[in-house]
């Protein structure tokens, strides 16, 4: 199994968001870039869950990953408190746990994958299983994340231009990145000669964080304000708009950060393909269709101001969706660990899951 805490010799790839150290969770506080690169220490649940709520980690793959490592620092609090009875004591955290974020599919994949880790485990202390379950989560994480970045990469033309949305890279994931690991691998191939990406209101992962892990690897990237991109379209300068994922449903129905579903719109409208990328982790063959994804609703102050400071006037209301969702038929490519599906319909998500590990 790879360590997840060193870097593969894999160009562009030096940034990891979610690290295990001295038996501590360590996340980089993603609220304070790009001007201050500072991390947060975690050794107890409640911590962890509040990261998860307030951003300091985001992105499905990078949360899922923060809750294997938290169900870790869960089970060994719960074992030194009472060595016969800590599987009951812990249930109730991991259900506090899957409820820190609704929309991304990611959170209770791993929760689950790691109660099935700590019903395995033997009578004796269990944080030595849990914790080589939760860096196997994450180590599969970072595979998969190259694999998608290759085969990505591979249905974008020459010297294409590229346009992201939100945050998709190794700060959202275990390290790499999904879309943003097409990018990576793209431009390492020479396939893409130009990255844009959007600002992404109201929390700016784009400009913030995207523009940040671009700029750190010396990849040159172009921030635009969202109501930029169907002009940028219109003049020609995109190939391909590249996206992750929080939840797929089983037709190909994609939740994503709010502003996807425009900007598929938008690229069909002008001729641009449209991909998303997304570990299979990501899909839910239990929700039909994207109707049926739990949509996160946040603080209308997030809509009201910028950076902490209020922008609209006092009286004026916001509606803030975390989350919306693009239409399968709108989609061009999934990308996968597993493969490519292109044009994706229910069937063919349905025999991409039936080929997944029980």
């Amino acid at each position: 199994m790879t360590d997840p805490q060193n870097t593969p010799s894999i160009p562009y790839d030096r940034v990891r968001a979610v690290q295990w150290e001295n038996s501590r969770l360590v996340l980089i506080d993603q609220r304070r870039l790009p001007s201050h690169n500072e991390q947060i220490v975690i050794e107890h649940l409640p911590e962890c869950i509040d990261a998860i709520r307030s951003m300091v980690v985001r992105g499905a793959p990078a949360i899922g990953i923060t809750a294997a490592y938290a169900v870790v620092l869960a089970a060994r609090d719960r074992y030194l408190a009472d060595p016969r009875s800590w599987r009951d004591a812990l249930r109730p955290d991991l259900e506090r746990l899957c409820a820190a974020r609704p929309t991304a599919v990611n959170l209770r994949w791993a929760v689950e994958r790691m109660r099935r880790a700590a019903d395995a485990a033997a009578g004796a202390d269990p944080v030595a299983p849990l914790l080589e379950e939760a860096r196997r989560i994450h180590a599969e994480d970072i595979a998969a994340n190259h694999r998608m970045g290759f085969l990505g990469a591979q249905l974008i033309e020459q010297g294409s231009g590229v346009l992201t949305h939100c945050n998709t890279g190794a700060l959202a994931t275990g390290g790499y990145g999904t879309a943003l690991g097409v990018v990576r691998a793209g431009v390492a191939d020479g396939r893409i000669a130009q990255v844009f990406a959007d600002e992404t209101r109201p929390w700016l992962q784009g400009s913030r964080l995207t523009a940040w892990e671009l700029v750190e690897e010396r990849i040159p990237v172009t921030v635009i304000a969202e109501g930029a991109a169907a002009h940028l379209m219109r003049e020609g300068r995109v190939r391909w708009v590249i996206v992750g994922a929080d939840r797929i449903a089983a037709n190909g129905d994609t939740a994503n950060k709010i502003g996807t579903y425009g900007l598929a719109v938008i690229a069909r409208h002008h001729g641009v393909r449209f991909m998303v990328v997304a570990p299979t982790s990501t899909i839910d063959m239990t929700v039909a269709e994207g109707g049926g994804i739990p949509i996160e609703m946040r603080d209308p102050l997030e809509v009201l101001g910028c950076g902490g400071t209020r922008i609209a006037p006092e009286g004026a209301q916001a509606w803030n969706p975390a989350f919306d969702v693009t239409p399968a038929e709108l989609i061009d490519a999934i990308v996968t660990e597993r493969g490519v599906i292109e044009t994706p319909t229910a069937a063919k998500m349905r025999s991409l899951a039936a080929s997944l590990p029980a």
